[in-house]
């Protein structure tokens, strides 16, 4: 993995330029907001992907579709050795209202600065190395399941919060949140079917 500046491990930071993005123009494209967090590295794209699925443009029909396969296309880059990060075009030209997006983050600015405070790096063993390689793996797995669960408002994003947890475990080398987000995933998905059964 590549090493992250100060401003990559900042959620609040993050936020604020994607939400300065959102006011900026009137539609945003996913290749702007990739920029916008200032690089393509696993944990902050992992990262942005979560977030957009826990925000309101979950419920933007497409949206969780989208998200899940840039998670499965850049997961599965690292599982093959790669740190920096290719998507295809059709997905980066995507748009997206920038009010919405303004919005959206805009809700999670508060939420974002308590993150910000209690994170630090530990258990480093579980985000660097084969650790990093297992977590890739396991938001393949949690990708997948978004596609099916869109027909459903905001149900995918269960999903996300599972993302954004291990977005921000690789992000700022917080292995415990890595060890959160396990012991969460399988706990959310057996609400989800119980509300689907």
């Amino acid at each position: 993995m590549t090493s992250n500046s100060s401003n990559d491990t900042d959620i609040q930071d993050i936020l604020q330029r994607l939400q300065e993005k959102g006011q900026d123009e009137e539609k945003v494209t996913i290749g702007g907001m990739i920029e916008a967090t200032g690089s393509r590295s696993f944990g902050p794209l992992l990262l942005l992907a979560g977030l957009v699925a826990i925000s309101p443009l979950s419920g933007i029909p497409g949206i969780p579709t989208t998200v899940g396969i840039i998670v499965i296309l850049s997961a599965g880059q690292l599982l093959i050795g790669r740190d920096h990060f290719w998507l295809p075009d059709w997905i980066l030209r995507k748009k997206i209202s920038g009010s919405k997006i303004e919005k959206g983050m805009k809700m999670l600015m508060k939420p974002a600065g308590v993150v910000d405070r209690v994170m630090r790096p530990r258990l480093q063993f579980l985000t660097k190395g084969l650790g990093a390689w297992f977590v890739a793996l396991f938001c393949v797995c949690v990708a997948m399941t978004m596609p099916p669960l869109e027909p459903l408002p905001f149900l995918a994003s269960t999903a996300g919060i599972v993302l954004t947890l291990m977005g921000l475990a690789l992000t700022t080398n917080d292995g415990l949140v890595a060890l959160i987000a396990i012991v969460v995933a399988p706990l959310i998905g057996f609400g989800v079917y119980s509300l689907l059964t």
